[in-house]
């Protein structure tokens, strides 16, 4: 039953349907140049608040699982933030009042990922109004406040799923193209996820990012 509910509370959670249509705020940046035919943009996001933690030692379920529930209660919030999506469950065996405790904070997209071997994380974005300063502490010692600061990247967007030749070959396509216009990679290649699992591979919306300068 447990299981249900933590399959239903991701799904509503993402807020989108079958075709990806989303209701969940987009991570605000300023457009710097764009490739429509490849579907290529360089952006800088000017500030992004990022709450993470480690897949090296969980799986990328459970990754999503611990920050789903710092999203949901499981920080040391002072304020209450509307969820925008139902909140009907907690996997961190809290008590009623203990969520009641912390804030309940809206989910961002895109999620992060980052798939190296010794760094492997998983990322949400706070929202727009939040700063370092304000962003609710986690309760839970795996998870982790970042800033993000005048952040310049190229990203390449597709569709289907993130599965690895799917983000080889379309990191290979923005490698090529970043090379073609002088733009140098200052990173290495990070996924980013905007649809939850109930839309269709056809309709998602995928990003690989590389930061540059």
């Amino acid at each position: 039953m447990k299981l249900i509910l933590y399959i239903l509370s991701l799904f509503f959670l993402m807020a989108c349907s079958v075709v990806g249509q989303s209701d969940v705020e987009n991570a605000p940046y300023t457009l710097i140049e764009s490739d429509d035919i490849l579907q290529i943009e360089v952006r800088n996001y000017d500030s992004m608040v990022l709450v993470s933690t480690s897949m090296s030692s969980n799986s990328g379920h459970g990754a999503f699982r611990t920050l789903f529930s710092y999203i949901t209660g499981d920080n040391e919030g002072a304020i209450d933030i509307s969820m925008t999506a139902p909140v009907i469950m907690n996997d961190n065996n809290a008590t009623k009042n203990d969520i009641q405790k912390g804030a309940e904070i809206s989910m961002t997209a895109p999620v992060f990922m980052n798939n190296s071997e010794d760094n492997s994380l998983m990322s949400f974005v706070m929202p727009k109004d939040f700063t370092l300063a304000t962003t609710p502490k986690p309760r839970n010692p795996e998870v982790y406040v970042s800033e993000l600061k005048d952040y310049k990247v190229a990203a390449i967007e597709f569709s289907g799923t993130l599965n690895d030749s799917n983000v080889e070959k379309h990191t290979q396509i923005l490698v090529a193209w970043m090379n073609k216009n002088d733009y140098e990679a200052i990173s290495e290649p990070l996924n980013a996820a905007y649809n939850g699992p109930l839309t269709l591979p056809m309709w998602r919306t995928n990003e690989v990012l590389i930061e540059v300068r």
